[in-house]
């Protein structure tokens, strides 16, 4: 089973976008990263999919996972 995944990141003219992996469109788009990552937590909650947030370089800078995570996690 893939697990379901939400990616925040900057857009090519200077917005942020919060986008569902594989999806052509994204779900939010905004001006400021963080009112984009406040909305991408609630969007995350309610799939039950990890939120994955890149920063202006382009690399993750965080991780939250809002599924159904094994306890212990492996590894």
């Amino acid at each position: 089973m893939s697990k379901k995944m939400i990616f925040v990141q900057q857009r090519p003219d200077g917005d942020w976008e919060a986008k569902n992996a594989g999806a052509q469109r994204a779900s939010v788009v905004l001006p400021r990263q963080a009112d984009v990552i406040e909305r991408a937590k609630d969007l995350a909650k309610k799939a039950e999919a990890e939120l994955v947030i890149k920063g202006r370089n382009g690399k993750i800078r965080e991780k939250n996972s809002y599924g159904n995570d094994p306890c212990p996690p492996k590894g």
